[in-house]
């Protein structure tokens, strides 16, 4: 796991390596603030973990600092109701049709089934894609053409599942901006169309966020949740970006559980979000063990 991780937040590391070339048993909180700082920790953020530190600051006070960041209540718990349905959720370019892949394929090796709705009928490429996914893992899907009702698609899907015993639904999302207020008047109709299909459902409406916009990324989040109440977060595209300590800045301001990030394209690429692990990763590249 550590590995991964390592993997996942590279660009972060070297970016720290260029404030803090050495590592060593204790730094000072300057040098601490500085590090931050260049990992996309917002500054009053920054500010508030720095506050009451000592000028020499070693590896156990840097990790209880950070780690308190994610003191909150966060609900991880998963339904039993079969099936399970989410709801994948984000802007275009988020990665949102891949991790749907991802998910697929973490549910397929811990033994369940799986079925995919191609919910996002506002792009002809974006049913492609998921439909060659769905291809490629040998799992079910349920699509139509483009400028088709999403909705029916929901509940379509929701119904094949209930039909052949299949234990997860998928359902990924037309790509919208918050402020897009006919699409996500849609996405509304969607959350009631399945609650329709099966009581209770989505039963999880988790948001898709780009790693690489580092903050930028929070306020998205804030728009989605106040449209339709989001349940957890999955963090794409790490590896390819220096922003690593935004994740810091993300759980601060939204408080919501972090449940998967994404470290690359294939399917295995998707790791359950730890956040002590996530923690000694960024410390591990700064203090000497």
């Amino acid at each position: 796991m550590f590995n991964f991780l390592k993997k996942a937040f590279g660009k972060t590391s070297e970016a720290i390596h260029e404030v803090a070339p050495q590592k060593h048993k204790e730094i000072s909180k300057t040098l601490f603030e500085d590090i931050l700082l260049e990992a996309d920790v917002h500054y009053e953020l920054t500010e508030r973990l720095l506050h009451g530190m000592p000028e020499k600051v070693n590896r156990i006070q840097a990790y209880n600092s950070l780690i308190s960041v994610f003191q909150y209540k966060a609900d991880f718990k998963e339904s039993d109701a079969k099936p399970f349905v989410e709801m994948i959720i984000g802007i275009n370019g988020a990665g949102k049709t891949t991790t749907i892949a991802k998910l697929a394929y973490r549910y397929m090796q811990n033994g369940k089934s799986v079925i995919l709705g191609a919910g996002d009928t506002f792009r002809a490429a974006a049913i492609e894609q998921l439909t060659r996914w769905a291809e490629r893992l040998n799992i079910p899907i349920v699509a139509t053409r483009q400028g088709h009702d999403p909705s029916g698609v929901v509940f379509d899907t929701i119904a094949s599942a209930k039909a052949k015993g299949i234990d997860h639904v998928i359902i990924d999302t037309a790509g919208r901006l918050h402020t897009q207020t006919n699409l996500n008047e849609e996405l509304k109709k969607m959350v009631r169309v399945a609650g329709k299909a099966i009581e209770g459902a989505p039963h999880r409406k988790l948001l898709i966020l780009d790693g690489t916009q580092g903050s930028s990324a929070i306020n998205q989040a804030k728009s989605f949740d106040a449209i339709v109440g989001i349940d957890g977060i999955i963090i794409t595209k790490l590896d390819g970006t220096a922003k690593g300590g935004a994740v810091l800045s993300i759980a601060d301001e939204l408080k919501m559980p972090i449940f998967y990030i994404g470290i690359g394209e294939q399917p295995e690429n998707l790791i359950r979000f730890k956040a002590n692990e996530y923690v000694n990763t960024i410390l591990d590249e700064i203090f000497i063990k």
